[in-house]
């Protein structure tokens, strides 16, 4: 396994959106500490120390902004930059910024009786510039963007189309809002990355430290390391277990990538087919449970539901996901000829769980923890001190939680939390000004009525709404966006609720391997040297067969073991099953153009059309695709034997 390792090349270094620097001087200390700060106070507050939730949203949100400060350099092209005189400007802005408010916020609501005052104003406008100046460092352009287009919506509604216009609201009422209230930049978003998010970023670096990751590595090969193009099974398996918890696809393409792409590259893989394999895996991490990227704690908060319900109606889709990546691949390493790596590099899987199997028990113990009914704050502490005893239940003394290693894991958890505490911060404002204006509401209704009510044009213009709106944004902050502007479109045109807002995250999700932004595809390209336009569109078309599992879903809810009608009706469960599978299978080799040999033009058009005939719950379009799809595998099957005969 060693030898292999050695045998793979160095990947070169991709520099992508929201790059942290490597601080090398006194910032290192200084990082260190402010982490140290960060993670300890998120572990207090959401454990022992009682403190208001705005108090404890404003305190967080001055940390994340000056350990932010120090990590995100202004231009993402130089991350090697030194921390200069305009970042310890931008730290200092931060703090009085935000600890205005904090100190203010009585004094305003109570004596003041909620009247503000200019100074008060000077500072909701500091704090938000100081904001999208972060959000951009650490995210991209995109969601200042759309928070400015959001406020120029409130404040000058009146000038809108008629079909998108409202009153208008004044620039302090915004200012008000977003600011000194409860209900914008310090609101519910943030308060669920204060808590849930970042206490679940802590224990992935805490199951990182204790070498898991290693263990997912070695167990992914154990397992798939000899099938068929066995290196792209690996990376989709690995890619899997790592991305529900790191919740950003590029993240994921930049760590297991590392190692998976040049693994694939090695057995004769192209480059851009390694790269996509990567790209395609690490998103379908992002909607896998029971973690999601963290978007499954706020889609609970939404929708009302426990947070186990969310995880429960995710596994289905998930596994849907992950089944059609296999088959794509398999169809792929048909067609070429692969084969999968040599017994001699592949570990035993039996030696790996005995001597490094404990290291599951974390995440056994969340599961358990959160199937018992008990918070998803109270899973995370256990988790975190499950991942600690499980370090020294192994031979590997390197992989142990000692003293030192604990506190980088508090400092690489508070690293982590960067972008998605920013992210919940700025996508507060557009929940404010959706809230203040109505906009939701109208927009639902304006897609409902562009369609003229049909079922099938609603969502396909809500997918490609999700897709655009999603562009380089990680879990979290996509959820949040196509949740508060799409999902009521569907709810308006009546999709259960929960399919709704599955529908909308799993093709904000997909933003990642759509062109012309697929931000994971870009990086998987730069670490497989491949051009990045040609990797995107592989990916895309490795993932799109999954691209009908959410209108699946929304047809037919049963497949998120959702039901109107009482108990879970499992005969209509696997019909469902059999339905998506067919369909899966159908666009996989249709696009892939293999089954034992390569398909002829009719073939594919007629499993193409298959596919999709299957995904309505109407009975007799499900007939028309079992029998096209018949036909067409036996007539593939009459002539692929005649041509291996001959």
């Amino acid at each position: 396994m060693t030898e292999l390792k050695k045998e793979l090349e160095t990947p070169e270094e991709v520099v992508v959106e929201g790059t942290q620097r490597d601080p090398k001087d006194w910032t290192k200390y200084a990082v260190a500490v402010i982490g140290i700060l960060l993670s300890v106070f998120v572990l207090v507050t959401s454990s022992y120390l009682n403190i208001q939730g705005f108090y404890r949203n404003t305190i967080f949100l001055i940390l994340i902004f000056v350990l932010g400060f120090f990590l995100y350099p202004t231009n993402k092209k130089k991350p090697d930059s030194k921390f200069n005189a305009f970042d310890l400007i931008m730290v200092f802005m931060s703090i009085i910024s935000i600890g205005y408010i904090t100190l203010m916020y009585t004094n305003l609501h109570v004596e003041r009786m909620s009247r503000a005052e200019t100074l008060d104003y000077v500072f909701a406008i500091l704090c938000i510039l100081v904001l999208f100046e972060m959000t951009r460092r650490s995210i991209g352009w995109f969601i200042p963007v759309l928070s400015v287009i959001a406020m120029i919506y409130a404040v000058y509604g009146a000038y809108f189309p008629i079909d998108f216009a409202h009153s208008g609201f004044s620039f302090e009422r915004l200012l008000f809002r977003l600011y000194m209230t409860s209900d914008g930049i310090f609101g519910s978003t943030l308060s669920i990355a204060s808590t849930y998010i970042v206490l679940f970023i802590l224990f992935g670096a805490f199951l990182t430290a204790s070498g898991a990751s290693n263990l997912f590595n070695d167990l992914a090969l154990a397992i798939a390391g000899q099938r068929r193009g066995g290196p792209a099974q690996v990376a989709v398996i690995t890619s899997a277990l790592t991305g529900s918890l790191n919740g950003s696809a590029v993240a994921n393409v930049a760590t297991t990538g590392a190692f998976t792409i040049p693994l694939m590259k090695s057995i004769g893989l192209k480059p851009r087919f390694a790269g996509g394999v990567e790209a395609a895996a690490s998103t379908g991490g992002m909607i896998m449970p029971p973690i999601m990227g963290a978007a499954a704690f706020i889609m609970a908060g939404f929708l009302g539901v426990p947070y186990t319900a969310v995880v429960m109606a995710a596994i289905i889709p998930a596994l849907l996901y992950f089944i059609a990546l296999v088959i794509s691949i398999d169809t792929e390493s048909k067609k070429l000829g692969l084969k999968g790596i040599s017994k001699d590099n592949i570990p035993d899987v039996k030696r790996v769980l005995i001597e490094r199997g404990a290291l599951l028990l974390p995440i056994i113990v969340v599961i358990g923890v959160l199937v018992m009914g008990r918070t998803a704050i109270f899973a995370g502490f256990a988790g975190i001190v499950a991942a600690i005893i499980t370090s020294y239940l192994t031979k590997d003394k390197e992989n142990r939680i000692t003293i030192p290693k604990f506190f980088e894991a508090l400092i690489d958890g508070a690293k982590n939390s960067i972008q998605v505490a920013v992210a919940c911060a700025s996508v507060g404002i557009i929940i404010a000004v959706v809230s203040m204006s109505g906009v939701g509401s109208m927009l639902a209704y304006n897609v409902v009525d562009i369609a003229n009510g049909n079922l099938f044009l609603i969502l396909l213009l809500v997918m490609v709404t999700c897709i655009i709106l999603s562009f380089g944004l990680p879990s979290t902050a996509l959820y949040i966006v196509v949740a508060v502007t799409a999902a009521p479109a569907l709810v308006t045109a009546g999709v259960q609720p929960m399919a709704a807002h599955f529908f909308v995250f799993y093709y904000g999700a997909m933003s990642n391997v759509t062109p012309p932004v697929a931000l994971a595809a870009y990086t998987g390209a730069g670490i497989a040297k491949a051009n990045p336009m040609q990797t995107s569109w592989t990916a895309m078309r490795l993932a799109l067969p999954g691209f009908i599992i959410p209108f699946m879903i929304a047809y037919d809810p049963i497949l998120l073991l959702q039901t109107d009608e009482g108990p879970i009706n499992f005969a209509a469960l696997a019909t469902a099953l059999i339905s998506v599978l067919v369909g899966i299978y159908a666009l996989s080799v249709g696009f892939g153009n293999y089954i034992r040999v390569k398909l002829n033009i009719v073939e594919r058009i007629i499993l193409i059309a298959t596919a999709f005939l299957l995904i309505s719950t109407d009975t007799t379009l499900d007939i028309i695709g079992y029998i096209l799809f018949v036909i067409v595998m036996i007539v593939h099957f009459l002539r692929s034997k005649k041509a291996v005969e001959a």
